[in-house]
């Protein structure tokens, strides 16, 4: 249940996530009080991270490569992202589950697999972003 509370008030604060996206001054602008809302979207962001971790263990942690994944092939608007996120993580871990179910090993050498390349790839693309 905390899971559903969290994702569907992210989803309801999809418009002040969205103007966080211009960046912190154009949100003030548009009247977003961006201290409350960073700090409402961190805390429900971790209510529901740690939700499904407890929930499902460590494996589904992996799950949290796709949003990024997703975001980058739609676009950043929040209420394209947090559906298709939430769809994209589930299929990740069935197809997971059922490779690993069908191969006789842990799901989680599947996800490790899947998600540690894809995690050293979204790393190494933030880190071309920056310029130090």
């Amino acid at each position: 249940a905390p899971i559903l509370v969290a994702t569907g008030l992210l989803a309801a604060r999809g418009r002040p996530l969205a103007a966080f996206l211009l960046g912190d001054e154009a949100a003030l602008h548009l009247g977003v009080d961006v201290r409350r809302e960073r700090g409402i979207a961190v805390a429900l962001a971790t209510l529901a991270t740690a939700s499904a971790v407890a929930l499902a263990g460590l494996v589904g942690f992996v799950g949290l490569v796709v949003p990024h994944l997703i975001r980058l092939a739609v676009g950043p608007d929040p209420r394209a992202v947090l559906p298709l996120a939430a769809l994209g993580g589930a299929l990740l871990l069935l197809l997971a589950d059922t490779v690993a179910r069908t191969i006789g090993i842990p799901v989680g050498v599947i996800t490790a697999l899947i998600g540690a390349p894809l995690l050293l790839l979204l790393l190494r693309r933030a880190r071309a972003g920056y310029s130090l």
